[in-house]
């Protein structure tokens, strides 16, 4: 069911068929936002996993944009803004404990979410190491800076060896800060969460999600 955080934001909160949950997860998605696609995900992740599950819009209020005006505005997103949303998700979900997972930007806002010791786990598939250029911004603080302020220990990061967005030198300093990190030969972003990209690859999505819910509190 469509709810409205604290902050206005739009996010999706679905609870198992059995009621609240005591484990919950937030789900933040990729540039895109909230949309059918991730409605999808929510409902399934709770009803299989018995997990509350709530996923939020990166964009309120411009859910029109279509993807190329996105990647412009990326540069005016704030840390506290999209942070404070996903902690807001993380209590719309009543669950004790609650983990963390997003896709793209939204799993390099799962890197940033770490500082704020909200989340049991953090599951970042492809997430932005460093901010790309396009997106600096005065609200834009780094990942890796803030994964130093948490647990980096906690992360289990999804990546595609042939992805852009993560080059092999980021994704070096991700792992020597402490995150585990899974790499996938051959995969190009995005591969593991919208089946209808040409990026999508099957095993390797299935791989990804096993060791994912194998690592969030289940």
């Amino acid at each position: 069911m469509r709810i409205e955080l604290d902050s206005g934001t739009s996010a999706e909160l679905i609870h198992p068929s059995t009621g609240p949950a005591g484990r919950g997860l937030v789900v933040v998605p990729d540039i895109m936002g909230l949309r059918p696609l991730f409605d999808d995900l929510v409902a399934r992740l709770a009803e299989e996993q018995g997990w509350s599950v709530c996923a939020f819009e990166l964009y309120p209020g411009l859910e029109h944009l279509e993807v190329a005006d996105r990647l412009a505005a990326g540069a005016t997103l704030d840390d506290d803004r999209v942070l404070g949303d996903a902690a807001a998700a993380a209590d719309a979900t009543g669950a004790g404990t609650v983990g963390i997972l997003g896709f793209c930007m939204g799993g390099m806002y799962v890197l940033k979410a770490v500082s704020t010791g909200r989340f049991h786990r953090h599951c970042p598939f492809y997430g932005m190491i460093h901010v790309p250029e396009q997106w600096q911004g005065p609200g834009q603080g780094e990942p890796l800076d803030l994964l130093a302020a948490g647990d980096a220990g906690s992360v289990l990061a999804i990546i595609g060896a042939d992805d852009r967005w993560t080059p092999p030198d980021h994704v070096d300093e991700l792992e020597a800060a402490g995150a585990t990190v899974v790499r996938y030969e051959g995969a190009d972003h995005g591969f593991v969460h919208d089946a209808s990209r040409p990026a999508h690859r099957a095993d390797d999505a299935a791989d990804a999600w096993k060791r994912v819910l194998a690592w969030l509190p289940g």
